[in-house]
């Protein structure tokens, strides 16, 4: 599944018990077709950052949430910078099993050094 930590009070499923009113919150922005492990890990990350991206910033995190996980379970490319951006708030997450991807180019270049 998705293993984190969270500095400021242990893991996310204590967090989620202790803040049951911002769990019930933020378990709204899960969308149909997030699995399970997808919407622990992204669930992770807009737990991690809220309280830096309060109303009317919200939608904002919600945005970054979502460009990390496609970056991460589906491979879809953004600018460095973006990337850079979300990687450093999703320190600390880590997602077992994350799939691997590779460009056309690096396709390419392995099967030319055969």
């Amino acid at each position: 599944m998705c293993g984190y930590t969270m500095v400021s009070s242990g893991h996310v499923e204590q967090f989620v018990e202790q803040n049951r009113h911002l769990s019930d919150f933020v378990e709204s922005f899960r969308t149909i077709s997030e699995s399970e492990k997808h919407w622990k890990c992204r669930r992770a990350f807009i737990f991690r950052n809220i309280n830096d991206y309060e109303d009317p910033n919200l939608d904002h995190l919600l945005a970054l949430s979502m460009v990390w996980s496609n970056n991460v379970f589906l491979g879809c490319r953004y600018s460095q910078d973006l990337l850079d951006k979300v990687k450093e708030m999703a320190e600390g997450i880590v997602v077992e099993d994350a799939p691997v991807f590779k460009t056309r180019d690096e396709i390419v270049k392995q099967q030319k050094k055969r």
